[in-house]
């Protein structure tokens, strides 16, 4: 891959990849443009939230029975608005609505389908931790009419893009589309986005691992035996793993895709509506493993590549163990053959 400069613009970097392309109409740039501007946009309302009336409850639940914030409303009202006009998508969805959402008239449909979660880590927005937009570019099967379930219910490795906006300290975009990953930090003062992390790769074992042990009790003993295997020292590693969770996926997947380390969200019994996990495999665990992929980690449930599974329906929910690639290979090891030791 050629060398970028420190501080080259996200447009600059975009067009470039665009030139790298000999079919490229100019269509996918457009779309990531309008994505970035709606970014900028949610990060400003963000930024001031405690300073307006967008805290809190939005008085409704979304299609996982979860309590919406104003704020998910406002970041997801935002991103639809602000794409819906561009004529380069056939429809979008949201793990905050239940079915696709459609490309009105009349505007023109185009050959792209969005998936995003429009704000990750709702409910630590109260709390002032970092939260994000984590999104996913597919490009659709069918040359025209309306766009079909069956179009979005694809494989993560049928993704064109992905990546995720961290609005934390800085703002940032990290992104892939298959040709590795890059991250851009937003210099308010100019109101750009200006690379700031070139060819991010993510070491191949890490020393930082992050999940939810107020789950410890729920989980399947081998998981419960991989999470106690990091406290301890072993042949393979020269000290005990430290534990880091921040509870926003966007927020402990950066942390530890920069570091190293693994992040988890292993299946429980504590609920019966969520046998397997509680994260969404089209909104956040696909986009996120396509980034790690391209970062040279790894992405599985335990026992299957994220990137290979078929969704069944657009709210598909599934365990990961996410991050650097030997970690990974390690849960597997435990998970998949029921390793007690």
């Amino acid at each position: 891959m050629q060398a970028k400069k420190f501080g080259m613009t996200l447009t600059e970097h975009l067009l470039d990849e665009q030139r790298q392309s000999p079919d490229a109409t100019g269509a996918f740039t457009e779309l990531l443009n309008e994505l970035i501007v709606a970014a900028k946009v949610i990060n400003r309302e963000v930024n001031k939230a405690g300073l307006v009336d967008i805290y809190g409850y939005a008085g409704r639940e979304n299609i996982y029975g979860e309590r919406v914030q104003k704020l998910d409303e406002y970041a997801q009202n935002t991103i639809v608005r602000r794409l819906s006009h561009t004529g380069r998508l056939c429809a979008m969805a949201s793990e905050e609505s239940a079915d696709l959402i459609e490309i009105p008239p009349p505007y023109p449909m185009g050959s792209y389908i969005l998936l995003m979660d429009p704000l990750d880590g709702s409910s630590n927005i109260n709390v002032n931790i970092s939260i994000g937009t984590i999104f996913s570019i597919r490009r659709r099967l069918h040359a025209s009419g309306p766009c079909t379930l069956e179009e979005v219910l694809r494989k993560g490795s049928e993704q064109v893009a992905a990546g995720y906006f961290i609005y934390g300290s800085s703002t940032m975009m990290v992104y892939t589309t298959g040709r590795g990953v890059h991250g851009f930090t937003l210099y308010p003062s100019i109101g750009e986005f200006l690379m700031s992390h070139e060819n991010i790769r993510i070491p191949p074992r890490g020393r930082i691992y992050s999940v939810n042990e107020g789950n410890y009790g729920y989980w399947d003993e081998p998981v419960r035996r991989y999470v106690d295997s990091l406290k301890v020292s072993d042949p393979s590693r020269s000290r005990p793993y430290s534990s880091r969770y921040v509870g926003t996926l966007v927020s402990d997947f950066h942390r530890n895709l920069l570091k190293g380390g693994i992040f988890m969200y292993p299946a429980d019994n504590k609920d019966p509506k969520k046998p397997h996990g509680k994260l969404r495999l089209l909104f956040e665990v696909a986009p996120m493993a396509f980034v790690a992929e391209q970062a040279g980690g790894a992405a599985s449930t335990g026992k299957q590549r994220v990137l290979d599974i078929e969704p069944q329906t657009l709210h598909d929910r599934v365990p990961v163990f996410i991050g650097c690639a030997e970690d990974v290979a390690e849960a597997e090891e435990y998970i998949r053959d029921g390793r007690t030791e």
